[in-house]
């Protein structure tokens, strides 16, 4: 009976409290002012200062002013309907007409002890999940992924996760750059300017560098430029040996993406690139313009939209050279995600630059008649120390895969130090899922509207809001209970019985695990895997104070309420680790 959500029943977990005192509100609003307060919002949220309670419930004041009465006699009112169930201590009236919540300590000690049998902390899964597609990462074809596609990557790995955990059907989808101009250039260059033995010894370095080669032909000779045009319509017009080409590069740059991908533990559900949809171009544009939606301009097929906010320039689906553009088969795979997977929501996980065209994007698919909830998850540039964008010390690029290098073989000295009596093996294991941990966590806990300053001190730190901090705070955990294994010869399993939360510190402790599932749902909503990074750093902390003062094996009297304590930050670091994709280590 456990995790239900608001208008679900009466039963409150502690996978859900915001949503219960939500409810609860809202119930005591409508019982002490009737239908005057049909619709109004009790906005509950965390006090920002514990001395004023756990929760506020702030939506007296507004309605004070819609009812034009005092709002102190409108709260006293509020206060004397609101049905505690044994969720919180009576209300308090503070100011002008806040009401402040505090967590029944004995209802926060029953609960956490209930949820410690249960391996999702009684966060139990939404009551209505939506299908969701999350396009992601999307890399090119031909080309090495580069620190740009750290964030898309990152943050759409963890955004899937969640709404996974969450109970949403998700398909993480890479929607890889694979069809398009740029393989007549190198289709080209491959006839005449390949080194067999540079492709051996580095196949996407050789097709990078074909590429740069043929584009600077292609420029400077116009007759070049003729040859590469010729070979892209040779390959779209199914031309064998350009096909066999084709599905050779692709294969190549999938191996090699892959390989990175492997080091992040990034897996996908679908890896459906441009030329799954190239089929589809002509028909829809020709469905477009009957039906009206789309126009010729200029020999140009285009969407004119008009919606407040937009772009003044329309939407162009094709050239007037015949083109297709992106515009295109992104139109096509909306088709595909909603028709065919039967998407609800479609979430894409690209840099702010892309903001306009996802805007007409999405008001072309309504304008279509597409319904579904289209997100655009925008994020800002990963930038230096110097404040201007991340590049080599020669002003290239940073490779991906040798940020995850430098990052394991910055951290693998610490690791030796820790633990020299393992083989260099093992070292570099543990270097590697650090080091990968603390690349992505430094990238995940950034507001992700901003850009962010990388630096190699700050994110490989043992201390503050870091992914190393956080692994080493589940390995703390882990050790406790290790311990108690070692000293008395049993491995500690819950039993469920109410916890004995006496001082401040284990207080402090027991609500922070409980606000674990409204965060989660926070994340799922608002699609921002910082706050995440925010309550897990809060509980690290919030548990070290809790580590520091007080002895866990000791009193017998203590240790199991402790035990437990320790068992569900434990699990509930675990899990929100999970959620983000930051490797779990059990040594630090």
């Amino acid at each position: 009976m456990s995790g239900q959500t608001s208008g679900e029943g009466s039963v409150v977990s502690a996978g859900r409290i915001v949503a219960k005192l939500t409810a609860m509100a809202e119930d005591a609003l409508f019982r002490a002012f009737g239908e005057a307060a049909r619709g109004a919002s009790p906005d509950v949220r965390p006090t920002t200062d514990a001395r004023h309670g756990d929760y506020q419930v702030n939506g007296v004041l507004p309605l004070a002013k819609l009812m034009k009465d005092n709002p102190r006699k409108l709260a006293e009112r509020f206060v004397a309907a609101f049905d505690t169930q044994g969720l919180c201590l009576a209300p308090e009236i503070a100011g002008p007409g806040f009401v402040n919540l505090r967590i029944d300590p004995a209802w926060l000690a029953a609960e956490l002890g209930r949820a410690a049998l249960d391996a999702r902390l009684h966060v139990a899964p939404v009551a209505h999940p939506q299908k969701v597609v999350v396009d992601f990462s999307g890399p090119n074809v031909a080309k090495r992924m580069h620190v740009g596609h750290l964030r898309s990557t990152g943050i759409g790995d963890a955004i899937v996760r969640t709404l996974k955990f969450l109970g949403h059907k998700v398909i993480g989808d890479n929607h890889v750059g694979d069809w398009g101009t740029q393989f007549g250039i190198l289709l080209w260059a491959w006839q005449a300017e390949r080194d067999e033995a540079a492709l051996a010894a580095d196949p996407v370095g050789e097709l990078e560098r074909l590429y740069k080669v043929g584009s600077a032909a292609m420029k400077a000779d116009p007759a070049v430029a003729d040859q590469c045009r010729a070979e892209l319509a040779a390959l779209q017009a199914g031309d064998p040996e350009r096909k066999a080409l084709w599905d050779r590069f692709v294969a190549i740059s999938r191996a090699e993406a892959e390989r990175v991908y492997a080091h992040l533990e990034v897996e996908f559900d679908a890896w459906l690139g441009e030329s799954f949809y190239n089929a589809r171009l002509p028909g829809l544009v020709q469905e477009l313009v009957d039906k009206g939606i789309a126009v010729e301009d200029a020999g140009a097929v285009c969407v004119f939209l008009d919606e407040p906010g937009l772009p003044k320039t329309p939407y162009i689906i094709r050239k007037s050279d015949g083109a297709f553009l992106y515009a295109t088969t992104d139109l096509a795979t909306v088709e595909h995600r909603i028709e065919t997977l039967g998407a609800e929501r479609i979430i894409y996980v690209v840099d702010t630059r892309q903001s306009d065209h996802f805007r007409q994007l999405f008001a072309t698919c309504r304008k279509i008649g597409w319904h579904a909830d289209f997100v655009h998850v925008g994020f800002g540039m990963m930038l230096g120390k110097d404040g201007r964008p991340f590049k080599t010390r020669d002003g290239g690029t940073v490779r991906l895969d040798q940020l995850l290098a430098e990052a394991e073989e910055r951290i693998l000295p610490l690791v030796q130090d820790k633990w020299p009596e393992a083989d260099l093996a093992e070292q570099r294991r543990i270097a590697a899922k650090v080091g990968a941990g603390a690349v992505k966590y430094a990238d995940l806990a950034q507001n992700l509207a901003t850009d962010y300053k990388f630096d190699w001190d700050k994110l490989l730190a043992a201390d503050g809001n870091t992914g190393p901090y956080l692994q080493y705070a589940l390995v703390r955990c882990l050790s406790v209970l290790r311990e108690h294994e070692a000293r008395f010869g049993t491995t500690f399993e819950p039993d469920g019985a109410p916890l004995s939360l006496e001082t401040d510190e284990e207080k402090a402790l027991a609500l922070e695990l409980a606000r674990f599932g409204d965060t989660l749902d926070r994340v799922g909503q608002q699609l921002l895997p910082h706050i995440l990074c925010e309550y897990l750093y809060q509980l690290a902390r919030t548990f070290s104070a809790f580590y520091a003062k007080h002895t866990i094996l000791g009193d017998e009297a203590t240790r199991r309420s402790r035990l437990t304590l320790t068992h569900l930050v434990y699990k509930t670091l675990e899990t929100g680790l999970s959620c983000l994709n930051i490797p779990r280590v059990q040594r630090m």
